[in-house]
């Protein structure tokens, strides 16, 4: 079914198209050509004007096949940048299966794998005849960059009953159903400058306030759903003059909407608690970035996942995850979804290597759900 050497030479090619963060330009370009030729109506959406990125996010629309039009809209998503180092990538297959870059840069891998996935699973529709509703293939710029590609796309720029990244770690078969809402948390403390040396009492340091704080609030791994993190801690200028101010960036992850709420009040009332004990002042700013989301195995997203594993004959299984995706932001928008594991290993390294027989693996996952959706009725 799946032309093994055809989405191998295309990983290939992909993932030697530079397309670091913040410069999707030429893949970009890439992506559309392909797609287009492929038949599929593409749209690049507005999201390049706010994020300053090479590219907005691209919609790919395969309509349906006559007859089918009453099936479930299903959409599949990747993104097309990499992280740094990952110009002038150099793949190779070597004699244990494993595709690898040459050792001084990424693969490419995340995500490439995903959109060659695509294409492939895209041709063999077209080329056995195989019935499908209608199709949608998101493909977002500035993934690596704090999702900023998705994060700026608006309600309503696309429309599907449900859909599949291709952009997870583990095994084959293997899917995550759970992710964490995110908030990202800012917090300046104005304390007043004084001489160290001469008159340290007429001072409030601000660090002092600062590290008080942060040793009265739960941190790292708060409980088994709910992690919290200080990430930076800047402020001071000589020894000699107490320190009037501490810029302090962290944020706090959970499964659960309301214990995110707990733990990022719990973080407020430490620092507000501590600045009015010393007499300073503090500023405290905390945003929810992306959504939570939760699929138990009987809904139909997981359902049609489990279903295509089946005809194909691998075994699936499901984990929840504490970091975001894409995912996060398709949910927030009103659209389930949930990440499919690609089979990469050691992303984001120069050590990052995929199973060649992963990817064939993947496009039959993807063809197999495509032809699963078409029994389904829509939610």
């Amino acid at each position: 079914m799946i032309n093994r050497e055809r989405i191998l030479n295309e990983f290939y090619e992909l993932v030697q198209v530079d397309s670091e963060t913040k410069h999707e330009e030429a893949i970009s370009v890439v992506l559309k050509q392909k797609f287009g030729e492929l038949g599929l109506q593409v749209v690049e959406d507005d999201t390049r004007e706010v994020t300053g990125h090479g590219s907005g996010n691209l919609i790919c629309t395969l309509e349906a096949t006559p007859g089918h039009e009453a099936a479930p809209a299903v959409f599949f998503t990747g993104h097309m940048d990499t992280v740094v180092p990952g110009n002038g990538i150099k793949p190779r297959l070597d004699d244990d299966g494993f595709i690898r870059s040459d050792g001084t840069t990424i693969l490419g891998s995340d995500d490439k794998a995903g959109l060659a996935a695509m294409f492939e699973a895209i041709r063999v529709l077209k080329e056995q005849n195989i019935a499908h509703g209608k199709l949608l293939f998101v493909i977002t710029a500035g993934e690596e960059s704090h999702l900023i590609g998705s994060r700026s796309m608006k309600p309503g720029t696309f429309q599907a009953d449900y859909g599949y990244a291709l952009d997870c770690n583990g095994s084959i078969g293997e899917m995550c159903t759970q992710g964490p809402t995110h908030a990202q948390i800012k917090i300046k403390i104005y304390g007043k400058a004084a001489h160290a040396g001469v008159s340290p009492e007429s001072g409030i340091s601000a660090i002092q306030v600062a590290s008080k704080a942060i040793s009265r609030m739960p941190l790292g791994r708060v409980d088994h759903e709910t992690t919290a993190n200080i990430g930076r801690f800047e402020g001071g200028t000589e020894t000699n003059v107490v320190c009037d101010y501490v810029y302090i960036t962290a944020e706090a992850r959970s499964l659960k909407d309301d214990k995110l709420a707990v733990q990022v009040d719990k973080m407020r009332k430490a620092f507000e608690e501590t600045a009015e004990e010393f007499g300073a002042r503090v500023e405290f700013d905390s945003h929810v970035i992306y959504p939570a989301y939760h699929f138990d195995n009987d809904s139909q997203v997981v359902r049609v996942a489990f279903q295509a594993l089946e005809q194909i004959g691998l075994k699936g299984s499901t984990f929840k995850s504490g970091g975001g995706s894409d995912v996060n932001m398709f949910n927030g928008l009103g659209i389930p979804s949930i990440n499919l594991s690609v089979g990469y290993e050691d992303i984001h390294t120069t050590k990052e290597r995929i199973k060649a027989d992963d990817i064939v693996k993947l496009t039959e996952f993807v063809v197999a759900i495509i032809q699963e959706s078409v029994k389904e009725k829509k939610a």
